[in-house]
């Protein structure tokens, strides 16, 4: 996998919006975070434009990003937020000199979209929390995205619990929003998950559209060869009247008790206030026992 260049004191970053609209205000915080951090900054034409829930037309959010991206003064592209979106504006982008000339694309949850297509391209990218709510973060959550932009050693370490299965495994990075993944299926923007480690996470979904998510990975053969399984937060799940019987983590191990391969729960990444930075695309050890979990990138 190739890497983007770390950023250094005076690059330039974009902020953009690739799904729901977003207005100014909303960023003070997270352009406070980058003039700490000594880097320029420029606001892309979605950012406070808006058509119904989205950022614009999805012809301006798609303009929008690919003039970034094919801007070589621009070292990084920050999502502004997630929601909906990314996925009517994929088909319209063109990769060629981004492949070229590489930069880091960060954001989660909808934007699970353009890391899962970028990983196909063979590039790395930064699955971390974005600008809006940045302020409700953690201290670690927002060091985490410092240090890997800014190539400094990042690792991660939990107490273990005992849902965890235990083991080790080393692998390129991978994964995101389970829902985006699940709707990426059968696509060109689908990831080959072989001989790597996976990384989920979700928010607001019924436990049974969870167990049906799963069961449509597992059928694509997801699982098969896969070397480990992080899972962040599950946040928010809900349950029908007539109670679906297992929670997430229990649909999760249901769905691989066949498979081998260690897993971890409640890893600090997702939609919680502790998100911490996980570079997709990166060679990782994963380390599970009894005490806690480590994760090297």
């Amino acid at each position: 996998m190739i890497s983007p260049e770390f950023l250094k004191k005076g690059d330039t970053i974009a902020i953009v919006s690739t799904a729901r609209k977003v207005y100014l205000s909303e960023l003070k915080p997270a352009l406070e975070i980058i003039k700490k951090w000594e880097l320029k900054v420029i606001l892309g034409k979605s950012i406070e434009a808006k058509e119904d829930q989205f950022a614009g037309s999805d012809e301006l959010r798609a303009t929008d990003f690919q003039q970034m991206l094919d801007n070589p003064n621009i070292k990084a592209i920050w999502c502004a937020r997630g929601g909906y979106g990314t996925v009517r504006m994929i088909d319209r982008l063109d990769f060629t000199k981004f492949k070229k000339q590489p930069k880091w694309i960060i954001g989660y949850s909808d934007v699970t979209v353009l890391h899962s297509h970028i990983h196909t391209l063979g590039i790395t990218s930064l699955h971390a929390q974005m600008p809006v709510a940045i302020e409700t973060k953690t201290k670690a959550t927002i060091n985490s995205i410092y240090k890997t932009l800014f190539g400094e050693e990042h690792s991660i370490s939990i107490p273990s619990e005992k849902k965890n299965r235990l083991g080790t495994a080393s692998g390129e990075l991978i994964g995101g929003n389970l829902s985006i993944l699940y709707s990426l299926c059968g696509s060109p923007s689908a990831i080959n998950t072989a001989g790597k480690i996976l990384f989920i996470e979700d928010l607001d979904e019924y436990l049974y559209h969870i167990d049906r998510m799963l069961q449509n990975l597992k059928r694509n053969g997801m699982f098969v060869n896969l070397k480990g399984l992080i899972v962040g937060g599950m946040t928010q799940m809900h349950d029908n009247d007539i109670p679906f019987g297992k929670t997430a983590e229990e649909i999760i191990l249901e769905i691989c008790k066949e498979f081998d391969f260690p897993i971890v729960f409640n890893f600090p990444a997702g939609h919680l206030e502790d998100n911490r930075a996980l570079v997709l695309g990166r060679e990782v050890e994963l380390e599970i026992n009894t005490l806690d979990v480590q994760l090297k990138f």
